[in-house]
């Protein structure tokens, strides 16, 4: 991090260029989402946890290949198949049609395995059923989750910090989330559960490498002449400071989370690539988003101690104090 250690790189002088990049990402983002809705009818590629059906667990007595269990189970529902752990092991997924019971789609999966394989050559560990009621609730809750977390992001910097900075970190974390849900939807990445719970965690690492930016504006604004510097200048020269901490951190992360996504298997690759695509939008987004946005909103608006002073000012005035 030595290289970093006395950066001098212009990185508010670029923000028009960066806001071109975003804007182009989040067109496609929306074009991707909006095309899903007319070939697929839905604008991301839900799982079974949320448009409803069956989850079974296979065991093969020999190592198994996932096309092959596909093409034995061509003439049935089954919508996915992928390997849990060994390669023994696999998952499927299958749509429940109106009256159906899990048991009649485990019994048909059961039979053409049997044909394909020889009887006896598998075992259905687990078969679970999620209605597609339970799978709308289960939609309106990862989008309440997801809306509540901006809440509470914004109370929490607007106490710590003031709100312009709030405001801030939400434009840039509701940046991050429309380019990784328009990742998803352009390469049809199945959402799940998990992959909720990865776009939450993309909400907390974004906004924790947004604060630490934040954090050192405004020590820089409470030393002596820091409220006198030129904005841009400060705020780039905080970013700088802060630039060793953010490379080290989303290094660290990264290098941990590619480890996972090529030797972890399949069950938590969608999971883990959520995850890589979020660590480096969030990164982009803390340097490129957040404090440029922090920066236009005191330009529109200003900042809390205009309103102070405009406040002392007529107070002052009404004492007949001279100003």
């Amino acid at each position: 991090m030595r290289i970093f250690s006395d950066a001098h790189f212009e990185f508010i002088a670029a923000r028009r260029k960066a806001y071109v990049v975003s804007g182009i990402l989040i067109l496609v983002a929306f074009a991707a989402m909006f095309g899903n809705i007319a070939l697929i009818g839905s604008w991301q590629h839900y799982g079974v946890d949320f448009t409803g059906g069956s989850l079974i667990q296979v065991r093969f007595d020999v190592p198994m290949d996932a096309g092959e269990i596909r093409t034995a189970l061509s003439g049935t529902d089954a919508t996915d198949i992928s390997r849990i752990g060994t390669e023994n092991d696999f998952t499927i997924r299958a749509p429940v049609t109106e009256g159906a019971s899990v048991d009649e789609v485990r019994q048909e999966i059961e039979a053409r395995l049997d044909a394909a394989f020889g009887a006896g050559s598998s075992e259905l560990l687990e078969a679970d059923l999620v209605s597609a009621k339970v799978g709308d609730e289960l939609q309106q809750k990862a989008a309440f989750a997801i809306i509540f977390s901006f809440f509470l992001t914004l109370i929490y910097i607007a106490i710590r910090f003031e709100l312009r900075f709030g405001i801030a970190a939400i434009i840039a974390t509701v940046h991050d989330i429309i380019l990784t849900l328009g990742f998803l939807a352009l390469f049809r990445v199945e959402i799940a559960l998990p992959t909720v719970a990865a776009l939450l965690t993309i909400v907390g690492y974004s906004l924790n490498d947004t604060i630490v930016v934040f954090d050192r504006i405004r020590e820089n604004l409470n030393r002596k002449g820091g409220r006198k510097e030129d904005p841009e200048k400060l705020v780039n020269r905080s970013i700088n400071e802060t630039l060793p901490r953010t490379v080290l951190t989303s290094g660290t992360t990264l290098a941990v989370l590619l480890a996972l996504f090529f030797l972890g298997g399949t069950v938590i690759r969608d999971f883990t690539l959520v995850l890589i695509l979020g660590v480096l939008i969030g990164t982009y987004s803390s340097i490129f988003v957040a404090s440029p946005a922090l920066l236009e909103i005191q330009k529109r608006f200003g900042t809390g101690d205009d309103k102070e002073k405009e406040r002392a000012r007529r107070r002052r005035k009404s004492a007949n104090v001279p100003v």
